[in-house]
């Protein structure tokens, strides 16, 4: 079995109020030197078989079309142990 991360991020100029409010947060717990947080998201899936780029091919078309929103995310797809 091969494992794959999608990582998918609000794109830059799209406002991110999970960050803000993370580091508005920060501060407050004693973490003074943080001045950016982005908030995004982490998936994982198993696919069965090796890795190929066929099946890194198939979960790129799953970002686009269903875990992410392409008009105001960014994703990356990796295979987890993999050099990026």
């Amino acid at each position: 079995m091969a494992r794959y991360v999608v990582d998918v991020m609000p794109k830059p100029e799209i406002l991110d109020p999970q960050g803000k409010a993370v580091l508005g947060a920060l501060p407050r717990l004693g973490f003074d030197d943080v001045t950016e947080v982005r908030q995004g998201k982490r998936f994982e899936l198993e696919l069965a078989g090796e890795a190929t780029d066929e099946a890194l091919a198939e979960v790129r078309k799953m970002a686009e079309t269903l875990l992410s929103n392409p008009v105001i995310e960014d994703f990356t797809v990796h295979v987890e142990g993999a050099s990026q």
